[in-house]
């Protein structure tokens, strides 16, 4: 069997060598709408619950409006357009709407990338800012909340009269889904907040995970944190295969975002009847498979299918290499999984702490096998797993340890597969 595997800019092709009973799990996709623009623009102006955008705009004087950064495939440049226009025709300027890359602790987005996001049109036409984590002088703290995390915001959002959010919805490593909250925390949140939000308390939590928000500690505390915010309006689009849109969720954030997860999980949930013994995932390819911090993305989604002990292969380029500096630096110290668990318990949280945290927790339960050309030499025996020096060899290997007929789940598109098994 070949299969092309989400790999980088390009895609993968492989052979899986003859043996396991290789199981294909491909995205359960929901049909895409007829017309994404008319779409967009009827969830805007009959939003799921709230009143239309133009209807809240008017009156305000200002409008921030929080994006993804170019990890995320948001589909910005079809969203944003009839947003604007709506927040024009209320009365709100150009100048007086500032579009916040919602960066969390991630780099900045360049020039470049910044037209791939928004579009170069909007990307040159309206005040545009890189959130940094790191400056504490932008953020405005706002308080505490419900489970003591302090609450520090970009004050562009705070201070702009009305806030909205743009995103999509998928399963999520630790927050369980992904859009709305998450653009506000951690996406324009100060590094304090962040660090606690991704503390042990919510990494171990086994709530926190994909698919789970009731219940999920981390949830509720980003819900709490949004509406600390100020959070007005969100737009959540649900994609489908080729990244087209499927569906639209606009307006009050909470029953927006709810009713978008539940059609997710109705439309999109690939059930299996029992765990199978290995899984062949990857991270999704570019943006998401840039480094192999996003990489960690694969291995936690796939857990929830293969038995303890199995063996879990990501296929992920990492053309940037590990990621980030702290990130990189806590890789290149870790001596095991079991050590570093134990130890980041007992010390104050550390910045990118969290994904490695759940690598961790990952590799104490399964066997964790990479072909990650893009990653240094220099990690490779940091990363609490096996590494291929190519794809073929890491299949060989696969199918040799499995054995004939062994169910072994191959995920071309990694955690875009909503995968359960039945209980």
């Amino acid at each position: 069997m070949r299969v092309h595997f989400a790999f980088g800019k390009s895609g993968l092709e492989a052979e899986l060598p003859p043996g396991p009973a290789w199981q294909l799990l491909k995205p359960r996709y929901a049909a895409p709408v007829e017309d994404e623009p008319a779409a967009i623009e009827a969830a805007l102006d009959s939003p799921v619950a709230g009143p239309p955008l133009v209807g809240l705009a008017r009156g305000r004087r200002s409008a921030a409006i929080a994006v993804c950064d170019i990890t995320r495939p948001a589909p910005n440049r079809l969203t944003l357009p009839p947003l604007l226009e709506r927040l024009h025709r209320a009365g709100i300027p150009r100048e007086r709407i500032t579009l916040l890359i919602a960066t969390g602790l991630h780099r900045p987005a360049t020039p470049a990338e910044l037209d791939e996001i928004l579009g170069p049109e909007i990307a040159a036409s309206y005040p545009l800012v890189n959130h940094n984590a790191r400056r504490q002088e932008d953020h405005v703290f706002l308080g505490t909340a419900s489970r003591g995390t302090p609450v520090w915001i970009d004050r562009r959002y705070v201070e702009a009269d009305l806030h909205i959010t743009l995103g999509f919805i998928e399963q999520h490593l630790m927050a369980g889904f992904s859009g709305a909250r998450k653009l506000i925390a951690p996406g324009l949140a100060g590094q304090e907040t962040i660090r606690h939000l991704h503390s042990p308390r919510f990494m171990r939590d086994r709530r926190a995970v994909e698919g789970s928000i009731e219940g999920n500690p981390l949830h509720q505390e980003l819900l709490e944190i949004a509406q600390m915010a100020g959070h007005d309006f969100i737009v959540d689009v649900v994609l489908g295969q080729a990244r087209r849109i499927c569906a639209v969720f606009a307006g009050s954030p909470r029953e927006a975002h709810a009713a978008g997860v539940a059609f997710v999980r109705d439309k999109t949930t690939a059930w299996l009847p029992e765990p199978v013994e290995a899984a062949v995932t990857t991270a999704a390819g570019y943006p998401l498979d840039l480094t192999f911090y996003q990489a960690v993305k694969g291995v936690t989604a796939a857990t929830h299918i293969v038995r303890p002990g199995g063996v879990i292969l990501v296929l992920a380029a990492c053309d940037e290499g590990a990621g980030a500096a702290e990130f990189s630096r806590l890789l290149m110290e870790s001596v095991s999984a079991e050590t570093f668990l134990r130890e980041i318990a007992e010390k104050p949280v550390t910045i990118d702490q969290w994904q490695l945290e759940k690598l961790a927790l990952a590799a104490s339960s399964h066997r964790l096998w990479f072909y990650t050309p893009g990653l240094p030499q220099e990690y490779h025996p940091k990363v609490w797993g096996r590494i291929f020096p190519t794809a073929a060899q890491a299949l060989e290997a696969l199918a040799a340890e499995t054995g004939a007929g062994s169910p072994v789940a191959v995920i071309p598109e990694g955690p875009y597969v909503f995968a359960r098994v039945r209980e």
